[in-house]
C-alpha cells in the first residue's frame, strides 16, 4: 500500500489518442491520477464528466488529470468521444499500475467474488511523490470534492 510522502510508482501506458503516457511527462506537474473500474457505465461516467466540467479549475491550480481503468484502448476512445472528456485515458489491461497502487483489489457482489479496480484517486506533486490519497471513493461529487482539497493545499 503507497501513503502520502512515497514515491509515486512509474508506469507508461497507452492512451486513447495512440501516444504513451508516463508518470515523467508530468514531471514538475501535480497530477491527479484516477482509477475506475469501467468505461460507460453510470457510476464512471459520472466521475469522468464531473472531472471534465472542473478541469478549468486544476488547470488554474496547476494539476493535470489522467484516467486508468483495465479497459481497452478502443473502448477508451468511445467513452471519450461519447462524452467529449478533455483529459487522457490509459489502459492498464494487464493491471500492473493497478497492482502498483493497491487499487486491484478483490471484490464483491451479490456473494460473488472477482477482481477489479477499487475506485481511487491519487495527488501526485511536482517531485513525484504521492501528496494526497483517496480510497474507495464515491464517483458522484469526488470532482468538487478534490478541486477543494487541491484549492485548500
Amino acid at each position: 500500500m503507497i501513503d502520502i510522502g512515497d514515491q509515486a510508482p512509474d508506469f507508461s501506458l497507452p492512451a486513447d489518442d495512440g501516444s504513451t503516457v508516463s508518470l515523467s511527462d508530468f514531471r514538475g506537474r501535480r497530477l491527479v491520477l484516477y482509477f475506475y473500474p469501467k468505461d460507460d457505465t453510470s457510476g464512471c461516467t459520472a466521475q469522468a464528466c464531473e472531472l471534465r466540467d472542473d478541469l478549468p479549475a486544476f488547470s488554474a491550480l496547476g494539476v493535470d488529470v489522467v484516467g486508468v481503468s483495465p479497459d481497452p484502448v478502443a473502448s477508451h476512445v468511445k467513452f471519450k468521444t461519447k462524452y467529449d472528456l478533455n483529459f487522457p485515458l490509459l489502459a492498464d489491461e494487464d493491471h500492473v499500475v493497478s497492482q502498483a497502487y493497491g487499487v486491484w483489489q478483490e471484490k464483491s457482489m451479490y456473494g460473488r467474488k472477482y477482481m477489479g479496480i477499487v475506485r481511487s484517486t491519487f495527488l501526485i506533486g511536482t517531485d513525484g511523490r504521492i501528496e494526497g490519497s483517496w480510497r474507495k471513493v464515491k464517483a458522484r461529487g469526488h470532482a468538487a470534492f478534490l478541486r477543494d482539497q487541491l484549492a485548500a493545499l
